[in-house]
């Protein structure tokens, strides 16, 4: 299976582990308050400290910019941990303007589909949602063009 390895070069456990640890505190997070554990929103509630415009000073950001601070500040330690404990720290050849324009086009995305892949592909399909289904299928189709597209000119080795 060399493609395998390639593909997965440091193996396949670690985002198994990676995986059950999402599953674990999306469920424990819906089990506990109800609220779905999605990140797309997270950029937008957290403007409402700072910003006076009306749309970013909505009930539904203001009133979960909290717990959205603390989700997301869990994604940046759970980094931390990874790279304290195993040591491995990624580092790609893509150049920042590249992942900048990749940011705000993912961004971008996220707001227009009312969601991220998060949210869609792991808490709204496990609540059987239809347009999540949906969305997580416009997100892979496009992922995978994109991919295709890419490795034929010569984007990606």
């Amino acid at each position: 299976m060399p493609e395998f390895d390639l593909l997965f070069p440091l193996g396949i456990t670690h985002y198994l582990i990676g995986g059950l640890f999402i599953g674990f505190a999306v469920s424990f997070l819906f089990a506990t308050t109800g609220l779905v554990g999605g990140m797309s929103t997270f950029f937008t509630s957290t403007w409402s400290f700072v910003s006076n415009w009306k749309y970013f000073n909505r009930e539904a950001f203001v009133s979960s910019r909290n717990w959205r601070i603390v989700y997301a500040s869990g994604l940046v330690l759970g980094a931390l941990i990874w790279m304290l404990t195993v040591g491995e720290v990624f580092v790609t050849t893509i150049s920042w303007w590249q992942l900048t324009l990749g940011g705000f086009i993912a961004g971008f995305g996220a707001r227009l589909s009312n969601g991220c892949t998060s949210g869609h592909g792991i808490c709204g399909m496990a609540s059987f949602q239809l347009p999540s289904f949906l969305a997580v299928l416009i997100f892979l189709t496009t992922a995978i063009i994109t991919a295709q597209l890419m490795q034929k000119l010569g984007g990606l080795s």
